[in-house]
């Protein structure tokens, strides 16, 4: 088997395709977090503050010098981040949790009976034609 037909087998596996189809709307929510982090949650935050920007903490270890910038620790961008996966870690236990309560569901529905087999089909047949008889 040639390697690029071993590779078209392997990437159209239903398995790669949903789990690629999964990265990329990961990263377009997490895009939409970082969203509402930056732009919606932290401003009131930083405005409760006294008009803190969180992006703007820092901690300056060497001061720039003509073209070599600053090193700074960000801990506001870093604070910012841990909102970030705070919030996405729990929609995506909501997700989950959804998730397993339709599952739930789906195993607790009771089964339907199972269909009469041939001999009990034929007895019932039976019984019912003695019944006429008498």
């Amino acid at each position: 088997m040639s390697m690029m037909k071993e590779f078209k087998q392997f990437a159209m596996r239903g398995n790669v395709v949903d789990m690629a189809v999964g990265i990329i709307i990961g990263v377009a929510f997490g895009k939409i977090v970082s969203s509402l982090v930056n732009d919606v949650i932290m401003p009131p935050i930083g405005l409760l503050m006294g008009g803190v920007d969180f992006s703007s903490f820092m901690i300056t270890l060497k001061q720039a010098m003509g073209d070599v910038p600053a090193v700074t620790l960000n801990y506001g961008v870093f604070i910012n981040t841990v909102i970030d996966f705070v919030i996405v870690a729990f929609a995506i236990f909501m997700v989950i949790k959804g998730m397993n309560r339709m599952k739930k569901k789906e195993e607790e529905a009771p089964a339907a009976p199972p269909a009469p087999t041939k001999q009990e089909t034929l007895l019932a047949e039976i019984r019912d034609l003695l019944k006429t008889r008498s």
